[in-house]
């Protein structure tokens, strides 16, 4: 599973309303944000999970073609 990033929505639609946009508006954008910055965003721990499956596939193909390489020179 993967970290939650912390974004404070409430300091941002109010840094929004103190520079002019309407509150509503701040507000939707603010969430929108969060939604956008908790479900897209890779963090660390998900880099660092994929790079671990990456590499168990990486060494399962390197052993399959070890595998393979040595039935063909057996074979010829």
């Amino acid at each position: 599973m993967s970290n939650t990033i912390t974004f404070d929505t409430l300091a941002y639609a109010k840094r929004l309303i103190a520079v002019g946009v309407p509150a509503k508006q701040a507000e939707v954008q603010a969430e929108i944000f969060a939604e956008i910055i908790n479900e897209q965003i890779a963090t660390k721990r998900d880099l660092k999970e994929m790079e671990m499956r990456i590499t168990i596939r990486l060494g399962a193909m390197m052993a399959a073609s070890i595998a393979i390489v040595a039935t063909l020179v057996k074979l010829l």
